[in-house]
């Protein structure tokens, strides 16, 4: 199979059918329609009821509630289904399960297909993106991997709410055909090099919206949450800059925006995890309270590690870790934060 750059995917397996995967298959269907090209577009979810909801009803009631999905969405439970010949491999499913589930699945996915991940998570243990993982795993050279992140909370971009993104790769007319494959009327894709950028941004936003979730959770106020929000920026771009990312991805749709967005929302699913640990609840109550993965708590260690192995000031982070591992309690997270060293804020 030999990809035509100058068009848009045609065959596409999305592996992953919890609320992101699921919208992020309904772009890439409502795509093809804007742009009158006709494209298969196939499912996997491990959930039978799932499967069956996608073909018979065209819902998924779990994750998306009453949002009506495209008819030329199927859904399947066999992995090797939803990947026969398709030229673009789109994987959703939670960031610490990628290595082992992409061990089962390499020998299914096409020599010549590009990968793409919206996940957004550190591996634990070898503090790997996630663009990394499916390099080990997959052997794939650095032009067939794309990331897509963004300020983009699956529900609003589902009910077609108008969002923008950002697809990155380091091979630019990779990234020019997968914008044009996701580019719908509610969709706008931006294109970057800057895979590393955009991933750590996506990934370290995760734990300060748990840090600002507490905060909310403790009834703390905008002020609270605004400084929270903003230092946790400047953590985020150290350790991006610290990784060879670019200032200007910071400042752009993955970084701040993205961040604005985890941050603020009832929708985020980190932003409501910190806000029951806030409440009182502890690390298990908040797991069985919550339907989907808040990867913030599982990437926060690996962040933490990475921030340490590299020489980067991440003290948000390093509380949100804290906390997270039983050393901290709520209630000194905010004093523990204001009680560092002053100094000029463009410092590090």
């Amino acid at each position: 199979m030999t990809l035509n750059l100058a068009g848009s995917a045609r065959s596409v397996a999305v592996l992953g059918a919890g609320s992101w995967g699921t919208t992020f298959a309904k772009i890439l269907a409502d795509a093809a329609t804007a742009a009158g090209t006709p494209r298969e577009i196939r499912l996997w979810g491990r959930r039978g009821e799932v499967v069956e909801q996608v073909n018979n009803s065209h819902r998924n009631h779990q994750y998306l509630k009453d949002v009506p999905l495209p008819g030329s969405i199927t859904a399947s439970t066999d992995v090797a289904d939803v990947l026969r010949g398709a030229d673009l491999v789109v994987l959703a499913v939670p960031a610490q399960s990628l290595r082992p589930q992409l061990r089962e699945w390499r020998h299914l996915i096409a020599p010549d297909a590009v990968v793409v991940s919206l996940m957004k998570g550190l591996e634990l243990g070898t503090d790997a993106r996630m663009s990394q993982v499916i390099s080990e795993e997959l052997g794939l050279e650095a032009g067939r991997i794309a990331v897509v992140s963004g300020p983009n909370l699956a529900m609003e971009i589902a009910r077609e709410e108008p969002t923008a993104s950002v697809v990155a790769c380091a091979d630019s007319a990779v990234a020019g055909w997968l914008a044009r494959s996701c580019t719908a009327p509610y969709f706008r894709p931006y294109t970057t090099s800057d895979v590393v950028g955009v991933e750590i941004g996506g990934i370290v936003k995760n734990v300060i919206a748990l840090a600002v979730g507490i905060c909310e959770g403790k009834e703390m106020g905008d002020n609270t949450k605004a400084s929270v929000i903003t230092r946790g920026l400047a953590e985020t771009s150290r350790l991006a800059l610290a990784l060879g990312g670019e200032a200007k991805t910071m400042a752009g749709l993955a970084g701040l925006g993205d961040l604005v967005a985890t941050c603020s929302s009832p929708l985020s699913r980190n932003h409501t995890a910190g806000r029951l640990l806030g409440q009182g609840l502890t690390l298990e109550e908040v797991g069985q309270k919550m339907t989907q993965t808040a990867e913030g708590i599982k990437s926060g260690q690996a962040v933490h590690e990475l921030a340490g192995k590299l020489g980067v000031e991440m003290p948000i982070t390093a509380a949100v870790v804290a906390v997270l591992a039983g050393k901290l309690s709520v209630d000194q997270l905010g004093p523990v934060l204001l009680s560092r060293e002053l100094k000029p804020e463009g410092d590090d």
